[in-house]
């Protein structure tokens, strides 16, 4: 009889991660196509697009995609490819001009390895000799002193006074040590307890920060609707008030929570206050989710050629000094990021509104009623030289005010629940938030995912998760591995 066949067990296939220019999502354990048809796994309506226009799949232990003789190929790192591997993660362009995919592989579980049993400190023969020395010194009792001789008699009293002294010894120190815990955890509590006061007063001081930013932000509104300038005095003095109170609240709020983390974990909460949101009510889950979005983007070369553009082109202050007009966050600058890579003349996926158009994907309605021409080629995917959308600087300053508008809704000044609103649509948004209390502490984008996770389209989850951790790298790219400085560095130095 022939010995059992053992049969190996293929191997594992990686996941991978297709993420696409307009904020979709898709995870693959198999073959699957790409292209403009319906019945694509990854369908992408652009005009640069062949109906089947690539095949990516799994061979040889590794992922690949492959060029099914499209008419505009494929572009990687700028160069045409009929081939390419997906190593850790690949960006690759379907057609020179036309809409990018991130692809980014999922690391496979490690395999557990068993536990190896503890090696045994003697040999049986050694452990036997111990035994031995034990029982004829310390072995027998009181009975049979008469059988052993005077020198066992005498290591017996010397273990003996020996045993008794340590005794004494350990009780002392487990006395010296019980009292010292007692008093370690008496002042842990009390340390505790001071820490829980201390935070309940940061967020106090906080949300009545974030109401005075709603009162702000509409009395700006009937500001710019009546050029009323005794109302833009109350303005200057309601922004001086809330400058003093957020340098109350930066005192206040100093070595809370900076010693518990790390430089990458305080950045994040430092973006997140600079958005609207309380770091100090930010859920744990909040920093992990923000810090794996940050790997999506080390995943891939987007980021470092976005700001590349925007630094060469000179879009970064200009975009920076409307937000701050705005009195707006200048991190704003990465929502740009996140809808066109800095592109003005790009165009994105249709809509039941048209196609969105510009470096902010403005769509024709919404640009329209910020004061921006549509061209007569609003109804194609492709640019436009008489639509103001493909005007960066013209859609910027529309971009600004649009923000600044929805920050004055029922999204109260919440920079998350502002970028969920601008891609969503803040009317939906806005519908979801009039169902929760109406205040700042019981209205921000965490409640909204602990109420209405199902309702929040997965495009929009993402949308807000890459544009926080976008800003959070912005603040010191090296920290995170890119070999440049903050794009925004400059906000910091004098001009």
């Amino acid at each position: 009889m022939s010995a059992p066949r053992h049969t190996s067990n293929p191997p594992a296939v990686p996941a991978l991660n297709v993420h696409t220019a307009d904020g979709r999502s898709f995870r693959f354990s198999e073959p699957f196509h790409i292209g403009r048809d319906l019945n694509c796994e990854v369908p992408i309506q652009d005009v640069q697009v062949s109906r089947r226009h690539a095949v990516v799949s799994f061979a040889e232990g590794h992922w690949s995609v492959r060029d099914l003789q499209s008419r505009n190929g494929l572009v990687v790192d700028g160069e045409r490819v009929e081939t390419a591997s997906i190593d850790e993660g690949l960006t690759v362009r379907l057609g020179a001009d036309g809409p990018s995919l991130v692809m980014e592989l999922e690391p496979l579980p490690r395999p557990t390895r068993p536990m190896t049993p503890p090696v045994a400190e003697r040999s049986t023969g050694e452990t036997m000799l111990l035994a031995d020395y034990a029982e004829r010194y310390f072995g027998s009792t009181a009975s049979d002193e008469e059988e052993v001789g005077g020198r066992t008699l005498m290591i017996r009293k010397a273990f003996d006074q020996i045993h008794k002294k340590q005794q004494r010894k350990y009780r002392g120190m487990v006395a010296v040590v019980a009292l010292a815990g007692l008093c370690a955890g008496g002042y842990a509590y009390y340390a505790h307890r001071q820490m829980s006061r201390q935070e309940a007063v940061a967020e106090a001081l906080f949300y009545a920060m974030k109401t005075l930013d709603v009162d702000i932000a509409k009395v700006e509104q009937l500001v710019a609707a009546s050029g009323n300038a005794q109302g833009q005095d109350q303005v200057k003095k309601y922004m001086d008030q809330r400058r003093q109170m957020e340098n109350n609240y930066d005192q206040f709020v100093s070595g809370l929570y900076d010693r518990r983390l790390s430089e990458q974990e305080r950045l994040i909460l430092r973006v997140t206050r600079r958005f609207g949101e309380c770091e100090l009510a930010a859920p744990p889950e909040y920093i992990r989710e923000v810090t794996r979005y940050i790997g999506k983007w080390q995943a891939t070369g987007r980021f470092a050629r976005a700001v590349k553009l925007a630094q060469e082109l000179g879009y970064t202050r200009r975009i920076a000094e409307e937000f701050l007009g705005q009195n707006l966050p200048a991190q704003f600058f990465y929502l740009a990021m996140q809808e066109s890579d800095f592109e003005p003349f790009r165009s994105g996926p249709p809509t039941r509104m048209g196609f969105a158009k510009g470096m902010w994907q403005f769509i024709p309605e919404t640009g329209a009623r910020y004061g921006l021409t549509i061209g007569p080629l609003a109804a194609f995917p492709r640019p436009d030289p008489k639509d103001d959308r493909h005007n960066w600087e013209k859609a910027t300053r529309a971009a600004a005010r649009y923000i600044k508008d929805i920050y004055a809704t029922d999204a109260q000044a919440s920079g998350l629940l502002v970028m969920a609103s601008y891609n969503w649509g803040e009317q939906r948004v806005i519908k979801l938030l009039r169902t929760m209390p109406a205040n700042p502490r019981e209205r921000n984008f965490w409640q909204v995912l602990e109420k209405h996770r199902g309702q929040l389209p997965l495009q929009t989850y993402d949308y807000v998760f890459y544009i926080v951790s976008a800003a959070v790298i912005g603040e010191n790219p090296r920290l995170f591995g890119f070999p440049f400085d903050s794009p925004l560095g400059f906000l910091e130095r004098p001009s």
